[in-house]
């Protein structure tokens, strides 16, 4: 079964054990099924159109749930989760109660992400003005070259852009993050909006809760390891 996706260590990529933490999960539940996965990379908004309506594809891996989307696909059950946070600089700290309190702050987003129906709500309404990159990588260098007080990145893919060998240890601890602004929000597979893609979807759902996907996800973890930056 074929999907589309975008290079996203550690949860999606091709020099990864099983493509990924969510290459790994998706690869499980579809050898439930009897099936193995075939896992194709571009940049989102090509993995987004070809997923969603290229007859060989089954699918997008994997996705925020939110209204917008439930009208393009047919959304399985949970297939892992992502921790959105807030970086930014040690020396340079952004203390934020809440995120309306970011109102003011030039924050770095990647372009085509969903942040949470919070957080976009606030930037539809113009009451946060954010920089829309087109990598995380971008933004992370950008924010340590101060041309962003802050940026929004999950955490585990701050945590492993930050461990490889790109980064000195003293950029590594001039980055900390922030978590209480953002929940956890669970990911899912997002099936092509056919009949087909819903009973795919309908087996999907029901082959994965015959999968231990948490032993799976803790398994990933402590196979590849993690370097931390800081917590405010």
């Amino acid at each position: 079964m074929r999907f589309a996706t975008e290079e996203w260590p550690p949860f999606f990529s091709s020099a990864l054990p099983d493509n990924g933490l969510t290459g790994a999960l998706l690869g499980a539940v579809l050898e439930r099924m009897g099936h193995m996965a075939q896992i194709d990379y571009f940049p989102w908004k090509r993995a987004m159109e070809f997923g969603l309506h290229d007859r060989r594809y089954a699918g997008v891996v994997a996705m925020f749930r939110t209204p917008e989307r439930e009208q393009l696909c047919h959304f399985s059950s949970a297939i892992g989760s992502r921790q959105t946070v807030l970086a930014f600089l040690r020396d340079e700290p952004v203390s934020a109660a809440t995120l309306a309190d970011l109102r003011g702050v030039r924050v770095g987003t990647v372009a085509g992400y969903s942040n949470g129906e919070q957080f976009d709500g606030l930037v539809r309404a113009g009451v946060l003005k954010v920089e829309e990159g087109v990598s995380d990588e971008i933004n992370l260098r950008k924010l340590l070259g101060r041309r962003f007080s802050a940026i929004v990145v999950e955490k585990h893919m701050l945590r492993y852009l930050m461990a490889g060998g790109r980064y000195t240890k003293a950029e590594r601890e001039r980055v900390v993050i922030a978590e209480h602004l953002f929940r956890e929000r669970p990911v899912h597979v997002c099936f092509q909006r056919t009949e087909e893609g819903l009973r795919r979807q309908q087996a999907f759902s029901e082959a994965a809760r015959e999968v231990d996907l948490a032993r799976i996800e803790r398994d990933y973890w402590r196979g590849i390891g993690e370097a931390a930056p800081a917590r405010q």
